[in-house]
């Protein structure tokens, strides 16, 4: 059962589940869900502001603003908002320590 989270799934609750790992923490989500959608809906924010301790969910949520970005366990960022969830995928919501 997917719990609610900062979102709420009104719709589509028949699509398969997809198991991804977020900051180490097992979680699920539906496939087709953008890693946005599947962090909130979980219940986690996307990362802190760089600026000050204020956890942040997105700004324009289509890709335009660039406030979406989180890390991979391997180290490289990706664009929550324009990428789908994938089965195993690992998150972070802080850079790891070989971060540029």
């Amino acid at each position: 059962m997917i719990t609610a989270g900062r979102i709420v799934r009104l719709a589509e609750r028949d699509r398969a589940e997809v198991r991804f790992f977020l900051d180490g923490q097992v979680c699920r989500t539906l496939a087709g869900d953008t890693v946005l959608t599947a962090m909130l809906a979980s219940g986690h924010a996307l990362r802190n502001s760089e600026f000050g301790s204020e956890p942040r969910a997105g700004f324009c949520l289509m890709g335009a603003c660039q406030d979406c970005w989180v890390w991979q366990e391997e180290g490289p960022r990706l664009r929550a908002c324009t990428t789908l969830i994938a089965e195993g995928m690992r998150l972070r919501t802080t850079p790891s320590e070989n971060w540029p």
